[in-house]
């Protein structure tokens, strides 16, 4: 076990590792599962976490408006190149909605997909959204009736046995043209979930966390026939290299661990590999 560092500035060090218990005997549940069984586990297991967990982060984050505000803003900056007014919205992992509710009011229609109700509950929502909870991996929406597909830390969650499965029911999903948006954190800079505090590797609900070139893979397998990657912030968003992403994976993955660890943290690493963004364009 690592030395803890930090601190989740609303928690104790033992409502912390409470946390991280519990995760990780929940995560312990859906990666032993058979595949059928992992069908109905996403939605019973995160239920349960929120219900065990009732100061986790995502949970607490529903309790103040200037957060969730600003997580709307940062994401709404890359989302609303790739929207119009006639387009059809997807979200996978909405959480909140929050996000969900701000792209309504910019395009004909939006669904929500999730694997929980707990924390999906809301008392009213926009005309135009849809909530529809899934199996975590399926798609249950029409081949071809969506424009703009979106995911933010979410493919970190999935089995990896289930990544490339919903990945390619998600393409199917889109209509010719249309572009599938995911952001997820970058494994060379982490562990990103409760994890981090104890581990060297993500061992909680993160069941895999991926890299820029592990990504690309993926979605050239699936059939996007164009990728694109963004660095961002708060305040900016822009278009930037693949190769020197993938360049720069490489030479932090053939580094010692403890060397790695200490370039990934570096700022120029984190700027460029924390949050990976990527594109695919059917």
């Amino acid at each position: 076990m690592k030395p803890i560092q930090s601190y989740d500035k609303n928690r104790t060090l033992e409502e912390i590792r409470d946390h991280y218990e519990i995760e990780i005997e929940l995560a312990h549940k859906l990666k032993s599962a058979s595949k059928q069984d992992r069908y109905y586990l996403y939605s019973d297991l995160y239920n349960e976490l929120f219900r065990r967990v009732p100061n986790h982060p995502q949970l607490i984050s529903k309790t103040s408006p200037e957060d969730t505000a600003r997580a709307v803003k940062w994401q709404m900056l890359l989302l609303e190149r790739f929207l119009t007014a006639d387009a059809t919205f997807m979200e996978i992992g909405p959480g909140d909605c929050a996000l969900s509710y701000e792209v309504a009011k910019q395009v004909k229609q939006v669904y929500a997909l999730d694997v929980s109700e707990e924390i999906t509950k809301a008392s009213e929502s926009p005309a135009n959204f849809h909530l529809i909870i899934s199996d975590g991996c399926s798609v249950p929406l029409p081949a071809q009736s969506i424009n703009v597909a979106y995911s933010n830390q979410l493919m970190e969650h999935l089995h990896p046995d289930d990544a490339s499965e919903q990945l390619q029911n998600i393409y199917n999903a889109l209509i010719p043209g249309g572009c599938y948006i995911c952001i997820t954190p970058n494994q060379l800079t982490g562990p990103h979930d409760v994890s981090m505090y104890f581990d060297e590797v993500a061992t909680g609900f993160h069941l895999k966390e991926y890299t820029v070139s592990e990504l690309h893979n993926l979605f050239r397998a699936v059939g996007f026939s164009r990728i694109e990657v963004y660095l961002g912030s708060r305040f900016y968003v822009l278009k930037f290299s693949l190769t020197l992403l993938r360049l720069s994976e490489q030479f932090l993955s053939v580094l010692p661990i403890p060397l790695r660890n200490t370039f990934a943290q570096s700022l120029p690493f984190l700027k460029l590999l924390n949050c990976i963004r990527i594109v695919g364009i059917k």
